[in-house]
């Protein structure tokens, strides 16, 4: 697999903003120590921002993009040239019943280029293939509890060989590797974790892999992943800001604000599975000690029903219904005064819930939210609804793929920031 730099995919208009992409990195933003631009990155920006418009509004017309962007027509006339010249774009006929000629509708072309995303976490690995309109083209799952970096390498290299031999992208198009993982991965306390699991917090990700993958990597948190992924290609199509809720083996949030992830100081926005049951217990149980997956499989599992070979985000037995009945209502009753918060606090559009359930299980708990929130904190001067993600399923693998067209392609604010050392 080989990238642009070796000049197979023509993107050379577009500047990437480094291999091995930190979420630092891509937290930069305006601030107290202010940073310039050029013209080239300026122009880079353009290029993304009008790619970005024609991704959201399929067969739009170079005077729409015009209009939206603020953008000349010259301007638009030469971006979406380059465009047509590096395969991003494509012509979905003519918008006739207007005067004069009629004119040419653009939308994007899904093989313009493709990325790969990496989920690692507690129970699970998953490797998906994700191509320019934010369709998989391929997944990979293995059910594997606390897997061991061997074991990512193996499943990796396999989901990698699995794509070669499937033709289900071109490989001389793939723009890089994107890895989502929760924070703290081999620190965190959980149930049936092994001892040699802390293993973790001394890898380094792009190291490991790098020996069978020859892109870049990008690593982020799996739940800022998911969060950026829903901002590019899911709820946050339709709403600029909103807080993100994953529930997988933890339980994580990520805030997104006018269309941007926030990340905070430490970059640990959004930290919602931390947040403790009890006010005057602050040693005692955390809100994902109730509200995760791993709380849910435990509370079966104690019950007599076996888990064995069950993917959660499918289906649980039919014996497991009553134990899901009732950890809905215990998770949606501790997720109430977290809720309260992020209403009064933020003010988002939509709280989107998503993660390892299956879609069923996802709509009760942003139901039994919604009754209860309004019932049990009716003074909320403005209450948004909790919805579904519309990645639900494989939302950190899928939001990790985005990552790499976030570095090549798509509009980011880390484009227009110059380096201290750069030269104007």
């Amino acid at each position: 697999m080989v990238q642009g730099a070796d000049g197979i995919l023509d993107l050379s208009d577009f500047t990437p903003t480094g291999p091995g992409v930190t979420a630092s990195d891509r937290a930069a933003r305006l601030g107290t120590s202010l940073s310039g631009t050029n013209l080239v990155r300026a122009g880079d920006y353009n290029q993304r921002v009008v790619l970005q418009v024609i991704r959201k509004n399929p067969d739009i017309t170079r005077t729409e993009i015009a209009a939206m962007t603020g953008l000349t027509a010259p301007t638009i006339a030469n971006i979406t040239a380059r465009l047509f010249e590096s395969d991003l774009v494509v012509e979905s006929g003519r918008r006739t019943g207007g005067r004069g000629q009629p004119a040419t509708r653009l939308r994007i072309n899904p093989d313009g280029c493709f990325a790969i995303g990496l989920n690692v976490d507690r129970d699970h690995v998953t490797l998906v293939s994700l191509d320019l309109a934010g369709t998989v083209r391929s997944r990979l799952t293995r059910q594997i509890a606390f897997a061991m970096p061997d074991d990512v390498v193996a499943i990796v290299r396999e989901g990698l060989g699995e794509i070669q031999r499937s033709g289900a992208l071109r490989e001389d198009r793939i723009l890089g590797m994107g890895v989502a993982v929760p924070d703290d991965l081999g620190r965190v306390a959980l149930p049936h974790r092994p001892a040699n699991y802390e293993r973790w917090s001394e890898v380094d990700l792009p190291a490991l892999l790098g020996a069978i993958v020859p892109l870049s990597i990008h690593v982020d948190n799996d739940a800022a992943a998911a969060a950026i992924g829903e901002a590019q290609f899911g709820g946050g199509l339709d709403h600029e800001s909103f807080f993100y809720i994953l529930v997988s083996a933890g339980l994580g949030g990520g805030l997104v604000i006018d269309g941007a992830y926030y990340r905070g100081a430490n970059a640990r926005s959004g930290e919602i599975g931390f947040l403790p049951l009890h006010r005057y217990d602050p040693g005692g149980q955390v809100l994902q000690d109730v509200v995760s997956l791993s709380a849910l499989s435990a509370r079966i599992e104690r019950a007599g029903v076996s888990l064995d070979g069950v993917d959660p985000t499918i289906a649980f037995p039919d014996a497991a219904k009553p134990y899901i009945d009732g950890w809905i209502d215990d998770a949606t009753d501790a997720l109430i005064p977290p809720l309260t918060a992020v209403n009064c606090l933020i003010n988002p559009a939509v709280v989107l819930i998503g993660g390892r359930l299956p879609d069923e299980i996802l709509d009760r708990l942003a139901e039994a939210s919604n009754r209860k929130l309004r019932a049990m904190a009716p003074n909320i001067p403005a209450l948004a609804p909790m919805a579904r993600a519309t990645l639900s399923r494989d939302a950190p693998a899928v939001g990790a793929a985005i990552l790499p067209f976030l570095d090549r392609i798509l509009p980011s604010d880390s484009i227009l920031i110059k380096s201290k050392a750069a030269i104007i």
